[in-house]
């Protein structure tokens, strides 16, 4: 009997630590989370190749070069094919209630999780974007496949903690613990991987999820050891030495570098609203309209099908300086137009690979016009390629510290690293600057979150009125007089600024229900406490 007691009490402890999330049970999560994240990365890039082997014969090291081989027809039919197929898939998904909207998700959404559903992503929405990204991007759709993976490895670390009945703070640990595992799975990168969950994901780097997030990051690069001759995307890039002018130069390449950034994000993020107007206008269903992007991006593929799909092919080439100035130009334009077509007409996918090849092509045309210009003087057209991969990929994502990570741990060279450093920084600051935000903070803003501005904001957003509202059986009916009121879901921005505006000590709240009673009372000082009450919850979360 007395034995069994101090069993109990162990089991006891260790039941309650998983639940509040704390303690080495977080970081033995994380080894799950990442193994987890990590084998659904590669189960999602293999699913991709053998889509692509079905629609071109080829997968991705060689669909461009095999691409430019096909019939014009197949070049067209191919992504119409499968865009009837995402539209059917969409369809089947609504039924099912599996899609709310028709669009593949990605890092927005799991930021959206983060700061405003306490971590939580719906495990089957998740699993089905996977599905779309996997026909779409293999079906030849301009798009990246690291956005789709982070947000299926964010939806395993969320499902894992809902399973396990956690709150929000571990919840939104093991969500950053999966987007980790993918970048580093996609990447062979275990340092970017964590970095990026730090810098994009969480928004901070408290000392309880630095442990779990960085274990689940190597244990993503691991399991690429399950994946032979692919453990890194492009291979070990070859860089020469930097000289002196080769730092200033890379702080012009920044600007370059911004100013594609700038035009890559304009288009993602108003593409899609234009077409929607267009398509709600001329009443054409939303879940439609992957059958005519097929089409467009059909045609496209025609001039250059270099843009077909994720176009690491094409991108690795760049690195390697392989392709003359006008073609580098060329490929800028089209790939632009090619992904702003792909996530406009709804294809499933994300953007860090189509930023990457953006900044290889800048990058190397870059880095061309200086050879022509200093000859050996400079390091060479490989190294302004490696540059601009990492300033427009981290000026597009809003990490710069991760993209020059990567190029780090692609490129084992400390002078490239500095010079990613000063080329990201500059052009991530014009960048954000001009667009108020990332390109991610500008997706979550359409979704009618501002998390750009910090806690203080979001936090006028996200609490509600029926979150600190008196019940009405504290109050007597007299005193609820007819005037102003609240709705027990609006937010605390509005109860302030009504309280604010009104020159009110408090105001009843209603609900929306039926013929809208009043449920309760709300003061001025109790919106301010529960302001501060919630800055503070979030204060200590973001710094131990």
């Amino acid at each position: 009997m007395s034995s069994s007691k101090p069993n109990r009490s162990v089991f006891g402890m260790i039941g309650r630590a998983t639940r509040e999330g704390r303690g080495p049970i977080l970081w033995l999560l994380g080894i799950g989370v990442g193994l987890v994240a990590g084998f659904a990365t590669l189960g999602l890039r293999l699913s991709i190749s053998m889509v692509e082997q079905t629609a071109y014969g080829v997968t991705d090291p060689h669909l461009a070069t095999h691409a430019a081989t096909l019939p014009y027809l197949r070049l067209i039919l191919v992504p119409v094919a499968t865009g009837v197929v995402i539209s059917a898939l969409y369809y089947l998904g609504m039924r099912l209630g599996l899609v709310k909207n028709p669009a593949g998700k990605t890092v927005a959404d799991l930021l959206e999780a983060r700061a405003v559903k306490g971590g939580k992503v719906e495990l089957g929405a998740g699993l089905y974007s996977a599905l779309l990204s996997a026909i779409s991007l293999g079906g030849g759709a301009s798009g990246g496949r690291e956005g789709p993976a982070v947000n299926l490895g964010g939806t395993m670390g969320s499902a894992l903690a809902a399973w396990l009945n956690m709150p929000a703070r571990a919840s939104r640990i093991l969500l950053a613990c999966g987007a980790a595992a993918a970048v580093s799975a996609s990447f062979n990168a275990p340092v970017a991987g964590a970095l990026f969950a730090f810098e994009v994901v969480l928004g901070h780097y408290a000392l309880r999820s630095i442990a779990p997030v960085a274990v689940a990051s190597v244990v993503g690069a691991l399991t690429l050891r399950f994946y032979p001759g692919n453990d890194t995307v492009f291979g070990l890039l070859p860089v020469g030495p930097a000289g002196l002018w080769d730092y200033p130069a890379a702080a012009v390449l920044g600007i370059a570098a911004a100013g594609l950034a700038i035009l890559f994000d304009r288009g993602v993020l108003h593409g899609p609203v234009i077409v929607t107007g267009w398509a709600t206008r001329l009443r054409f269903p939303l879940w439609l309209l992957p059958i005519p992007g097929g089409l467009l991006i059909g045609l496209l593929a025609l001039i250059a099908p270099e843009i077909l799909g994720v176009g690491y092919e094409t991108t690795s080439n760049a690195l390697h300086v392989a392709y003359p100035l006008q073609l580098l130009l060329l490929f800028i334009v089209m790939k632009i137009i090619a992904t702003t077509i792909t996530l406009s007409f709804r294809f499933a996918g994300g953007v860090f690979s189509p930023s990457i090849y953006l900044g290889a092509m800048l990058g190397s045309a870059f880095g061309l016009v200086m050879v022509n210009l200093f000859g050996d003087a400079t390091a060479g057209a490989a190294f302004y390629a490696v540059i601009g991969m990492g300033a427009v990929a981290g000026a597009v994502l809003g990490a710069p510290l991760s993209t020059t990570l990567i190029v780090f741990e692609l490129t084992s060279s400390y002078e490239a690293s500095v010079a990613v450093l000063v080329s990201v920084s500059l052009a991530t600051i014009l960048t954000q600057s001009t667009l108020g935000g990332s390109l991610f903070q500008r997706q979550v803003m359409q979704f009618g979150y501002d998390i750009s501005g910090g806690s203080s904001r979001l936090v006028l957003q996200t609490v509600r009125v029926r979150d600190f509202m008196m019940p009405l059986d504290r109050w007597g009916e007299s005193e609820l007089a007819a005037g102003s009121c609240l709705y027990e879901d609006d937010t605390l921005d509005r109860a302030l600024g009504l309280l604010d505006a009104e020159q009110l000590d408090g105001a009843p709240v209603r609900s929306r229900s039926g013929d809208q009673p009043v449920i309760g009372w709300v003061t001025q000082a109790d919106a301010q406490a529960a302001y501060a009450k919630r800055l503070a919850e979030i204060s200590e979360e973001e710094h131990r």
